[in-house]
């Protein structure tokens, strides 16, 4: 880790200077830093400086912003493998990831809220946003972060400035922007475990000096896997990624900027249906089910919680493209900015899986198969007032259409050579129209007051049809083709006071009510005439106090925030039976709640040394709810994916050799308790607490900006699972069943090596 400095251009043509300090995440931020040329002596300060974030939809100190954000910065991510929002995820304490053998099938939560489907009839309950665009579909963001800045991750509901399907909280994800002097990079890594090697490479500088600049991004990457497949020999839980961005920004005017900016994605993953863990089911009342019969279809595998083989004939993966285009507009009208935000994003997936996750001719093959096409179109337009005056304030106006066509495929083969087949096609339509504003009353210097609010107004139609030549296992009948419409008017609000104790110490109260619209479950085995009604809207009610404070002559930072958050007519996927094959049904499961305390810090007792560290304790619980199939009550138990405690720690220790050399020691340990992944409170489907202890060593060469770092990940070797998920039991003395996991990168041991040169 280094502590280092970015000369950042702003949208008015001056330059800033971002100050970062080394790996700290929690409420306050997760603040790292680059490597510039300047002398090792130089780079070497004392103090825990800030950054500046956008999680107000202004530029603004993110010691001053009355909201729980995390800043991760993205190039120091990148370095540490960290390469996605599951890697982000598992530094980020109150940030957890919901894996699955494709990214159509994963999803975010933020201090245990979100939503698990694959409905393109429901929105997340967090939003990911990618330099002011909103992505609809948790899908469109779970891929590689090329060229990132950083990624603030805003806690809490923000539906007042980043729109309805914020409820639980927002990943805002800022690019690298354009820049005036030339500058280019060349970054290779290699990594063992699977041989994973990654490529990325960029340019930057001015295309006509002082009126428009660009920027040119790349990324190629391979990683074989950490799964064998015993049935061919093949590497599988891999992945091939191939990528670009490119920005222009142009400045006719000192009042007028035009941004436009292109991705592109393509990728391919490996990622296996699931490695047998178990193949026994445990019920609650302490009766174990054992299934020596499945236990011998997958031999010579060895069912374990380490397991990382699997034996299947068919290979699982799915193709993924995923990109867009947008043009940011910014005029200065007096004090004033007008921004005007224009988007079209494309997500196309393909997936092909394994659903019996066995090869043995003498047990039913099931073979799926998806496509999915997707579009979106979105705009928004805000005025935002200028600062520094008693009533401060952003509004504006947003619009948002997307369009969802899939087709599902599952097919049958009996031991006895009888095929059955269903295919089901279905889709949505989404229109989103909404105004919004926040504004910030400066009663005094030290005194604030916060209110904003979003009005919104939600249509939503789908359709279906499913042909199938008989039912049988995890195939319905055939359904005639269907369609369906709803709409709702809601809103967002958030009321709030903010108090400056002393100029670097500052604590807030708010107050704040989520919404997420009315939601249809369109799914394979859907039943338009008994599940065709539309899901209420999930409304949340969050009460949070925080503090933000520096001290000890700048040297210590330390944040905090105590929460309360209850969720009414929560979205969640409740696994059910069709034909003796688990599915999940998206429902309303009723009230939850979560309450909890998050703390980070940030300390530097010597120029040299830097600890940080950071904790969430979350208590995410179902309140109340009338699921309880088999007989499972799961009132007051917790809910998935939030373990109650997570933290992370790290220290670095920087040795300058000479004014043009520097060494950089760094260690960090995360460590989490055990975390329940299924609504239905089985438990075969808890992962035990688990520590992870990473180590790095780099030397930079200041001088000629370059940098090589070595990385040893999960040194002390320990096994865990991302997901368990359980394949169901009909009953306790019925049909047996198994448990199956997803297996991490960093789930065993393994060592690599980063290098970095800028030009």
């Amino acid at each position: 880790m280094f502590l280092g400095f970015r000369k950042r251009r702003t949208p008015g043509g001056t330059f800033a200077l971002r100050v970062a300090a080394p790996l700290g995440i929690g409420l306050g931020a997760m603040i790292v830093g680059t490597m510039p040329a300047r002398s090792a002596d130089e780079t070497a300060n004392q103090d825990v400086e800030n950054v500046v974030v956008t999680a107000t939809k202004r530029n603004e100190s993110l010691q001053k912003v009355p909201l729980a954000v995390s800043v991760v910065d993205g190039e120091q991510a990148a370095q540490e493998n960290l390469n996605n929002l599951n890697d982000i995820s598992s530094i980020v304490p109150s940030l957890n990831f919901r894996n699955g053998a494709s990214n159509k099938d994963q999803g975010l939560f933020i201090r245990g809220m979100g939503t698990v489907t694959t409905s393109p009839g429901a929105e997340p309950s967090v939003s990911t946003v990618i330099d002011g665009v909103a992505l609809d579909r948790p899908g469109q963001a779970t891929l590689d972060l090329l060229d990132v800045e950083r990624i603030e991750v805003l806690r809490g509901p923000q539906g007042t400035l980043f729109g309805k399907n914020a409820s639980a909280g927002v990943v805002n994800i800022v690019t690298q922007q354009p820049t005036e002097e030339a500058h280019g990079y060349g970054d290779v890594s290699y990594f063992g475990g699977g041989d994973e090697f990654r490529a990325k490479a960029g340019v930057s500088g001015a295309l006509v000096p002082g009126k428009a600049k660009g920027l040119l991004s790349v990324l190629s990457s391979d990683y074989g896997g950490n799964v064998t497949n015993v049935y061919n020999g093949d590497k599988v839980n891999g992945y091939d990624h191939n990528g670009a961005r490119t920005k222009i920004e142009l400045t006719p005017s000192d009042t007028f900027r035009v941004l436009f900016a292109a991705d592109y994605l393509h990728s391919r993953e490996t990622i296996p249906s699931g490695v047998i863990s178990s193949t026994n089911i445990t019920y609650p009342g302490g009766v174990t089910t054992a299934n020596p019969a499945f236990a011998n279809l997958i031999s010579p595998v060895q069912a374990s919680a380490g397991n990382t083989n699997i034996n299947t004939n068919t290979n699982t993966h799915a193709d993924d493209d995923n990109g867009g285009v947008s043009a940011q507009l910014d005029w200065s009208i007096g004090n004033h900015t007008l921004t005007s935000i224009s988007a079209y994003r494309k997500w196309k997936n393909g997936q092909l899986q394994d659903f019996d996750r066995t090869s043995s001719s003498l047990n039913k093959q099931i073979v799926d198969h998806g496509e999915l096409d997707f579009d979106q179109i979105s705009q928004e337009l805000r005025l935002a007032s200028p600062t520094g005056q008693f009533l401060e304030y952003v509004t504006g106006l947003y619009y948002l259409h997307t369009v969802d066509d899939e087709v599902y495929s599952r097919t049958d083969t009996a031991t006895s050579g009888t095929v059955n087949n269903g295919t089901a096609r279905y889709g949505t339509r989404g229109d989103n129209y909404s105004a919004f504003g926040e504004a910030t009353f400066n009663f005094t210097d030290d005194f604030r007051g916060i209110a904003g609010a979003r009005v919104i107004r939600d249509e939503l139609s789908y359709y279906h049809g499913r042909v199938s030549t008989a039912a049988d296992t995890g195939i319905s009948a055939s359904s005639p083709y269907a369609t369906g419409n709803t709409s709702d008017l809601g809103y967002a609000d958030r009321v709030g006071l903010q108090y400056d104790l002393t100029r670097k110490a500052t604590t807030y109260v708010t107050y704040s009510h989520g919404y997420k619209g009315p939601a249809y479950n369109v799914f394979f085995n859907m039943v338009p005439s008994t599940q065709g009604a539309a899901l209420k809207a999930e409304t949340s009610n969050s009460y949070e106090i925080g503090l933000k404070t520096k001290t000890l002559e700048d040297r210590l930072l330390f944040n905090a925030a105590l929460f309360h958050t209850t969720f009414d007519n929560y979205q969640a996927n409740f696994p059910n039976l069709v034909n003796g094959a688990v599915v999940t049904n998206l429902i309303n499961a009723g009230q939850v709640s979560s309450r909890g305390f998050e703390a980070d810090f940030t300390a530097k007792p010597c120029k040299q040394l830097t600890f940080t560290g950071n904790l969430a304790a979350t208590d995410a619980r179902i309140d109340h709810t009338l699921v309880t199939p088999k007989n499972w009550p799961i009132n007051g138990e917790p809910l998935p994916f939030t373990p109650k405690w997570k933290t992370n720690l790290r220290a670095d220790y920087r040795i300058p050799v000479n004014e043009d050399y520097a060494i950089t020691l760094g260690t960090n340990y995360r460590w989490q308790s055990k975390v329940q992944y299924d609504l239905s409170e089985s438990p075969d489907t808890i992962q035990k607490a688990y520590g992870i202890w990473d180590a790095d060593i780099s030397l930079n060469n200041l001088a000629s900006s370059w940098r090589i770092t070595l990385l040893a990940k999960n040194v002390l070797d320990k096994t865990y699972s991302s997901y368990l998920q359980s394949s169901g039991a009909t009953s306790t003395s019925g049909t047996a069943g198994y448990v199956y996991r997803w297996v991490p990168r960093d789930a065993e041991r393994y060592f690599g090596i980063n290098l970095r040169k800028d030009f």
